[in-house]
């Protein structure tokens, strides 16, 4: 089976940009491709067709692959719990609980095997992998338990691309520090350097890639410019660098940057609204006067929870509420908006009973059952009859009280609900916005109190435009990147 190997100097180099692009290019030249990460932590997650659980950047890849994203395709899942321990995902499901000290010690034997497994049953189904690392090949804390980087390259003899972002400053550094801490068989197989992110003018930079080329003996492969688009984003460093460039908006759309945020990839079909800006809002900032708030998915909801309440976070949501602004809750923000979140057993670190912000009447008790599997509904509101896809992730289980104030969102009482006014929503479904109409319908109710006219509600889903960005990533990466040695 082919093989390449896309490693990083740093973390956030573009390791996983460029592992997308090449996925495209090579499926527009015929080759049936997979993407593969052995080991992905990250709390952005996707459920396949099967109910399994794994890294929502993978899944991007599959799509630029044009397969079906498979749990193969990244066996190995880690989702930081934020008390120095991780919730481990190994095939799409759940195997613990363990601690950073603990996890190499009593998940490297059982990992390894399940990479391998999966590698065997990609190559029975694709012509290539292209396969991501992650963080630095060169952690030599690190490097004898590495389950990502140059074991798996190793293992497939992959020739192997080492991407460094230039923007960061110390790039030549950077590529040659990395290159000397390779072990020599590491090293044979770095194939070519791909200098990512670079913004200036390529003559200035010609006489350093001179340089690179005859210091390390290692082509460069590739140069590539900054890309402006809003690529699906692997873990919430990404929001740091998020900046609108928006200047015609007509609505604001706040979301609570919450420490243990997931899944905010629900928010690119709203960034790709260019009548809509959407506002990444830290607990410790003031809230502001947006035209609606959205309290996102979490990995820790009861931590997360009391994260607003000492911040003062969860008091102006009310407030604000109070004063007719519209919020939506999602996963773990839709338990947030309860009476109460209940862990009796600790299952997110701190047991006990925990109020809620009492937005709506539901009470919700965290079980050690996972829910994870895809759905597909018929909406009640904001428009009924709608045909509306996602997925559920989540641990937790919600009672919702009867109430004459509140109606259901869907077909499946339990998926979602909105009070009467259609001012206060709350769901469990991810991937609810990728929904065009149905998300149409839901900036309309907020355009109507804007006094605003109406958008189109027949439009197609927001895939659509997601091809359409992952051909744009593959058109300006395979203008500026030359696969031939990789490829021969």
């Amino acid at each position: 089976m082919k093989a390449i190997m896309v490693v990083g100097t740093t973390s956030h180099a573009g390791k996983s940009l460029i592992t997308t692009a090449i996925c495209r290019i090579l499926s527009r030249r015929g080759w049936r491709v997979t993407p593969f990460k052995g080991q992905n932590m990250a709390l952005n997650a996707y459920v396949t067709n099967t109910g399994g659980e794994m890294g929502y950047a993978q899944a991007v890849q599959a799509w630029a692959a044009g397969v079906t994203p498979w749990v193969e395709m990244n066996p190995i899942l880690l989702k930081p719990q934020g008390d120095m321990t991780s919730q481990v995902i190994i095939k799409g499901k759940v195997a613990g609980k363990v601690s950073a000290s603990d996890y190499y010690e009593q998940y490297f034997d059982i990992g390894w095997q399940a990479i391998q497994e999966s590698l065997q049953q990609l190559s029975g189904e694709f012509d290539v992998i292209v396969c991501e690392g992650a963080g630095s090949p060169a952690e030599v804390n690190l490097k004898h338990r590495d389950l990502t980087n140059m074991r798996v390259a190793r293992h497939l003899n992959a020739k192997t691309l080492l991407v460094v972002d230039i923007d960061r400053g110390g790039s030549f550094a950077h590529v040659v520090g990395t290159l000397q801490l390779l072990d020599p068989e590491e090293r044979a197989l770095i194939k070519g350097i791909v200098i990512n992110k670079f913004r200036g003018q390529r003559s200035i930079l010609e006489p350093g890639i001179k340089w690179l080329e005859e210091y390390t003996g290692i082509k460069v492969a590739g140069v590539i410019p900054w890309i402006e688009l809003d690529f699906p984003a692997e873990d919430s460093l990404s929001l740091l660098e998020r900046v609108s460039r928006k200047t015609q908006s007509e609505l604001t759309i706040g979301v609570i940057r919450l420490p243990r945020i997931s899944n905010f990839t629900d928010f690119d079909p709203l960034e790709a609204e260019s009548s809509v800006t959407v506002k990444y809002i830290h607990p410790k900032q003031s809230l502001g006067h947006p035209d609606a708030v959205i309290i996102p998915g979490s990995k820790t909801s009861i931590s997360d929870l009391k994260i607003l309440q000492q911040t003062g976070m969860a008091k102006e949501i009310q407030d604000y509420v109070a004063a007719g602004g519209t919020v939506m809750g999602i996963c773990g923000g839709f338990q947030m908006l309860g009476q109460s979140i209940v862990d009796p057993d600790g299952l997110e670190g701190e047991e006990g009973r925990f109020e809620g912000l009492g937005l709506l009447p539901l009470k919700t008790l965290i079980t050690p059952q996972k829910i994870a599997r895809q759905r597909q509904v018929t909406s009640n509101k904001p428009q009924a009859g709608l045909p509306v896809t996602g997925y559920e992730i989540h641990q937790g289980r919600s009672q919702i009280a009867e109430d004459k104030n509140i109606s259901s969102l869907f077909d499946d009482p339990n998926l979602g609900v909105v009070d009467n006014e259609q001012l206060i929503w709350g769901t469990y479904l991810h991937g609810l916005f990728d929904n065009g109409p149905w998300r149409r319908s839901w900036l309309n109710n907020l355009r109507q109190q804007r006094g605003l006219k109406s958008l189109p509600t027949g439009i197609p889903n927001y895939r659509e435009q997601r091809e359409t960005l992952l051909d744009a990533v593959a058109d300006i990466v395979g203008e500026h990147l030359d696969l031939t040695s990789v490829l021969s």
